[in-house]
């Protein structure tokens, strides 16, 4: 049988990966698409989001971690759990006609493409292409890799100063992994703005990649699947910072916290709280599921450095309990603080 095309879709925290992957669910023009979200911190956000969007049958599978959607689409969670997901993915193969890869926000794509060099995998399945999310206006403010300008002007007087940080090491390598790059946001910058963070972002690319502007994960199709790259065998030709290092997931000091609480939140005073935690602590993101007052349908929050977003996806059912879940992701970050801070008990 033929392998399973898989896409990897990568990018930084907040960048648009689960918006993007929902819009090609709901958009999949007779496609069987198998989602495998690998979420970083343990409240599975993503996942829900990608099961609340309209085509999910409700009875899951046996296998928990798989869920069948009406569509005939699969959506699946992976956490540690790659390669055993894999193996339940590969043995419906004639049921799938391609995979699409969600990583972490904090994640490399390059260990994740290594995995389909595993003789138990690449015999079903290739890695088809690399996709890699940017958030245009993140990258406009400097909030992934500081001034462009100033970085630009360093790099110009002194091209190996080290001046990397974590963070944009890690950016970075998504970038020399791409063959694809998927600007996103780029709504929420004027004209000058998206000339600067283009430009920039077309040196920091591999020759050849294109880079293309896209709202609310709104593209068709067969502009992210067909690359038929088999990056698995071209890994040699996508450097990374970590190439020497037997195992990098992410910066060790980053870590997530979650809370879990039944208290509801009126929605202004609660962005208006996060904001403040933004700007005391070193968080990268938030995101999440509020319960609001006297309103029937679950408010989903969405938020990167100062900028929040929300939207209500769908109702509270009345067999769960209505729970505020937020993830805040970020550098060194202490749960106790949070939970006080947002005037919970841990």
């Amino acid at each position: 049988m033929h392998k399973i095309p898989v896409t990897v879709i990568t990018g930084f925290l907040g960048a648009g990966k689960t918006t993007l992957v929902r819009n090609l669910l709901q958009n999949n023009q007779g496609r069987r698409i198998a989602v495998l979200v690998n979420e970083f911190g343990e409240v599975g956000i993503d996942a829900d989001l990608l099961r609340s969007c309209q085509i999910c049958d409700e009875d899951e599978t046996p296998d928990a971690n798989i869920v069948e959607l009406t569509n005939g689409c699969l959506c699946c969670t992976v956490q540690e759990e790659f390669y055993p997901t894999m193996q339940e993915l590969l043995k419906r193969r004639d049921k799938i006609d391609c995979i699409l890869v969600e990583t972490s926000g904090l994640a490399l794509p390059k260990p994740l493409v290594q995995a389909f060099r595993w003789h138990e995998i690449r015999n079903g399945a290739t890695v088809d292409g690399v996709i890699t999310v940017v958030d245009c206006r993140a990258l406009a403010l400097g909030t992934l890799v500081g001034d462009l300008d100033a970085l630009e002007a360093q790099r110009q007087a002194d091209p190996n100063l080290e001046h990397e940080t974590p963070i944009e090491e890690l950016f970075e390598d998504q970038l020399a992994c791409a063959d694809l790059v998927l600007l996103t946001k780029t709504d929420l910058v004027d004209e000058a703005e998206l000339a600067k963070v283009q430009n920039w972002l077309q040196k920091e690319v591999p020759a050849g990649v294109k880079i293309v502007p896209c709202r609310d994960g709104e593209i068709t199709a067969e502009v992210l699947l067909g690359f038929n790259a088999a990056v698995e065998d071209d890994l040699e030709n996508r450097p990374s910072h970590h190439d020497h290092e037997e195992e990098h997931d992410h910066d060790d000091e980053i870590n997530s916290v979650q809370v879990i609480c039944d208290r509801a939140f009126d929605p202004k005073t609660l962005t208006e709280t996060l904001q403040k935690m933004v700007q005391e602590q070193e968080i990268y993101r938030i995101k999440g599921f509020v319960n609001v007052p006297d309103k029937p349908m679950r408010m989903v929050l969405q938020g990167v450095g100062n900028r929040f977003d929300s939207f209500y996806d769908r109702l509270w059912s009345t067999e769960e309990t209505r729970q505020t879940r937020l993830v805040f992701i970020g550098r060194e970050l202490d749960s106790a603080i949070i939970h006080k801070q947002l005037s919970i008990n841990n």
